[in-house]
């Protein structure tokens, strides 16, 4: 029998910048319809390890405010304990926004390795995905992952956006996407894949029949 669940609509926050939370939740559908499953993670953090899993804030590569100490995968998904770094004007500045209940989610940077999808729910289904970053963000799209899982893009990410739209028509089609192994090396690039998908959404959900 598991252990009584902990809150996760909020991050722990201690007094000396330590921060802890589910980055991202098992079994939960975001708002772009992607669901991690259990085990995505295992392959990464293997290979990664924790110094090149950077902390950030809201996915901007230029904006590191910490590191993480631990993440590890449980029953309900990826585990982050980590530390601000209070030298950092960004992170004492995050500390104190944290600390008034301003800002409180959690969210991962990735790229999809192995996903399939459900052509009845269209729900993706994300079976290993390769883990860049997680960030300290203000609007997380998985409901429920906050500092205790938002993937947004980085601005002015035209031709990933052209790469999304078209993603985005191949799983309203009901296809398993395949990402080009071209495609894979810009981490900002990547990133800009879950924004480039919801804005697609909003420009093809007139044209298709829900």
């Amino acid at each position: 029998m598991h252990a009584p669940l902990l809150p996760l609509s909020r991050v722990s926050l201690a007094p000396d910048g330590a921060v802890e939370g589910y980055a991202s939740l098992f079994g939960e559908v975001d708002q772009a319809r992607d669901m991690v499953m259990p085990g995505a993670f295992a392959q990464t953090l293997k290979q990664r390890g924790l110094r090149k899993i950077p902390m950030l804030f809201q996915h901007d590569p230029s904006e590191p405010v910490g590191v993480w100490l631990e993440l590890a995968e449980d029953f309900r998904g990826l585990r982050a304990r980590g530390r601000l770094i209070p030298d950092v004007t960004r992170a004492r500045e995050l500390l104190a926004l944290m600390k008034a209940g301003a800002i409180d989610g959690l969210s991962i940077g990735y790229r999809t390795v192995r996903g399939q999808i459900d052509p009845k729910t269209r729900v993706r289904r994300l079976y290993q995905v390769d883990l860049w970053e997680i960030s300290i963000v203000t609007f997380p799209l998985l409901n429920g992952a906050r500092v205790s899982a938002v993937k947004q893009a980085a601005p002015k990410l035209s031709r990933q956006r052209v790469t999304a739209e078209a993603e985005w028509q191949a799983m309203l089609r009901g296809e398993d996407i395949a990402m080009p192994r071209a495609s894979r090396a810009p981490v900002a690039a990547r990133l800009g894949e879950r924004d480039g998908r919801k804005s697609a959404l909003r420009s093809v959900t007139r044209n298709v029949t829900r």
